[in-house]
C-alpha cells in the first residue's frame, strides 16, 4: 500500500491510453503529489489501434507498441505503478480502494484523496459463442494479441471466422488474409461496416470480394457446435461451416462495473457521466477515456466515442484537474479512419440515419473522382459523400473511401464542423496541386459546388 503522508494521494485506475496521460499530467502539474497508477493487466501504455498491424507482421513485434514498462514510466514520469493488480471496490465514504494482487491473491486497502477512473472499454461478447473456448478470441489488448499469435503458431489453422464487420473485424480480416489464412466474415446486417453510408458499405463489400474474403450478411440465426472447450462449427442457412479459429469483433462497451457498484452516474450508453472538468457525481472522483460519455459537437447530446485520441485528451484534462487545475473538455466531432485492403475509409460527424434523427431537412451529395490527374500512374478513384443541413447549410457528416489523402479530407471536414463553416465554402478553398500527390480538382471542391447548387 502506498500511504498518504502530508502530500495528496492521487490514484489512477487503468493503464492504457487515458490512465498514463492522466497520471503523468497530474505529476507534471504538481510534482509534490503522490501519484499511483493501478493496472489489472501486465502491460501499460500500449497502442491498441496498432494491434492488427502487429498481427499481420507490418509491425514486427508487440514490444514495439508497449511504449513504457512500469519501471520506465515510473523513472521518467515519477508515477508509481502497480500492474497485475485489480481494484475490486471503491469505498467513497472512507476514500479507500480494495486492491487485489492478481499474482498472489493478496488484498490490501489503498487510500486516495482524488481518484481518476480510466478503466477503458471491453470487447462485447456473443451469448451463443462462449469467449472462454480455446480457439475463440477477441483483439482488444496486447495480451489478446499474444494469445492469438501463440494459437496460430501452435495449431494447424487454415479457416478463420471473423464475427462482426466493423473496424476491428475488417482490419483483422485484412491482417489474417495477409498471413495466408482463408477468412470468412459474418455480420448481422446486410452490408459490412454498420453505421456508415450505404454507398461506402457497398464499396467495402466490393473490396472484400476482390480480396477473396467471404462475406455473409444478415447472419442472425445460427447454431454453434463445440467439443469441450473448443469451437467446432456453426450451422447457418442449412450449411455446416467449420473453422479453426474464431475472432469476435462485435464492438466495444464501457468497462464500468466498478463505477456501477460505486453508484457513480451512468449515462444511456453505459459510460460514466462527467461534467466539463471530467468530474463525476462524486467531487473526489474524475473519469476519462473509453469509460466515459462525452458531448457530441453536432447534437450537443452525450455520446460514446471510444477513440484513443479522445482518451488521451480527456486523460490529460482529468489529471490536471485532479491535481488542482481548472481545465475544461469541449464537445467532440467523431473523426475515424481505418485502413482496409490498401484503401482508407474515413467517417466524420453523423451518418445519414443519425442526421435525420436530430435535423429535419438534410441534404446529401456524393462524387467519385480521381485522386490524382489521370496521366499519373498511381491515379485511382476516390469516393466522397457529405451530409448537410439544408436550413443552416452546415456540414453534419461525411464518408470518404480512397487512399491516404482522405484522412486530410476528414480533418478539414471536422474543422468545418467545429468552426461552423458553411458547407459551400468547400468550393472556395485554395487546394494544393502537384501531379504526383494531389488532384487538379479536389474532391472537396466538387462536393462544395454540388452543395452550393443543391436546393
Amino acid at each position: 500500500m502506498y500511504r498518504q503522508n502530508a502530500q495528496k494521494n492521487i490514484v489512477v485506475i487503468g493503464g492504457n491510453a487515458a490512465g498514463p496521460a492522466a497520471a503523468a499530467k497530474a505529476k507534471r502539474i504538481a510534482p509534490d503529489l503522490n501519484v499511483l497508477m493501478i493496472e489489472a493487466g501486465e502491460f501499460i501504455s500500449t497502442g491498441t489501434c496498432e494491434l492488427p498491424y502487429v498481427l499481420s507482421g507490418e509491425i514486427k513485434n508487440y514490444e514495439d507498441i508497449v511504449f513504457f514498462s512500469a519501471d520506465s514510466f515510473q523513472k521518467e514520469k515519477g508515477v508509481k505503478i502497480l500492474t497485475s493488480h485489480f481494484v475490486e471496490k471503491i469505498d467513497r465514504n472512507k476514500k479507500n480502494l480494495t486492491v487485489k494482487n492478481l499474482k498472489d491473491g493478496n488484498k490490501f486497502e489503498q487510500p486516495y484523496d482524488k481518484l481518476i477512473l480510466c478503466t477503458g472499454s471491453n470487447a462485447k461478447s456473443i451469448p451463443s459463442i462462449p469467449n472462454n473456448l480455446s480457439n475463440v478470441f477477441t483483439l482488444k489488448s496486447v495480451s489478446d494479441l499474444i494469445n492469438i499469435k501463440n494459437y496460430l503458431e501452435r495449431n494447424n489453422v487454415r479457416n478463420v471466422l471473423v464475427i462482426g464487420a466493423g473496424y476491428i473485424g475488417l482490419e483483422t480480416a485484412d491482417a489474417l488474409k495477409t498471413l495466408g489464412y482463408s477468412v470468412t466474415i459474418l455480420e448481422k446486417e446486410n452490408l459490412p461496416m454498420p453505421g456508415h453510408e450505404d454507398e461506402t458499405r457497398n464499396l467495402i463489400l466490393d473490396l472484400l470480394e476482390q480480396n477473396n474474403i467471404e462475406f455473409t450478411g444478415e447472419a442472425k440465426d445460427y447454431r454453434v457446435k463445440q467439443d469441450g472447450q473448443k469451437f467446432l462449427n456453426l450451422k447457418l442457412q442449412g450449411r455446416v461451416l467449420e473453422y479453426d479459429l474464431v475472432l469476435l469483433s462485435v464492438g466495444f462497451e464501457p468497462n464500468n462495473n466498478l463505477a456501477v457498484t460505486s453508484k457513480l452516474g451512468i449515462g444511456k450508453f453505459g459510460g460514466i457521466t462527467i461534467d466539463q472538468r471530467l468530474k463525476t457525481n462524486d467531487p473526489n472522483i474524475y473519469a476519462a477515456g473509453d469509460c466515459i460519455e462525452v458531448i457530441n459537437r453536432l447534437t450537443s447530446k452525450p455520446d460514446y466515442i471510444p477513440l484513443a485520441t479522445i482518451a488521451q485528451q480527456t486523460g490529460h484534462i482529468a489529471g490536471e484537474n485532479a491535481a488542482g487545475g481548472n481545465s475544461q473538455v469541449h464537445p467532440f466531432v467523431k473523426n475515424i479512419a481505418v485502413k482496409i485492403f490498401g484503401k482508407t475509409l474515413v467517417s466524420v460527424g453523423l451518418n445519414s440515419v443519425e442526421a435525420k434523427k436530430y435535423f429535419h431537412n438534410i441534404g446529401e451529395v456524393h462524387a467519385v473522382i480521381p485522386n490524382l490527374v489521370k496521366v499519373m500512374p498511381d491515379s485511382e478513384n476516390v469516393f466522397g459523400k457529405i451530409i448537410f443541413d439544408k436550413n443552416s447549410k452546415l456540414i453534419l457528416g461525411a464518408n470518404f473511401l480512397g487512399n491516404r489523402e482522405v484522412v486530410g479530407y476528414g480533418d478539414l471536414i471536422a474543422s468545418f464542423i467545429s468552426n461552423k463553416i458553411k458547407a459551400a465554402e468547400l468550393a472556395k478553398v485554395n487546394y494544393n496541386y502537384t501531379p504526383p500527390v494531389s488532384p487538379f480538382v479536389n474532391l472537396l471542391s466538387v462536393l462544395g459546388r454540388k452543395i452550393e447548387s443543391a436546393k
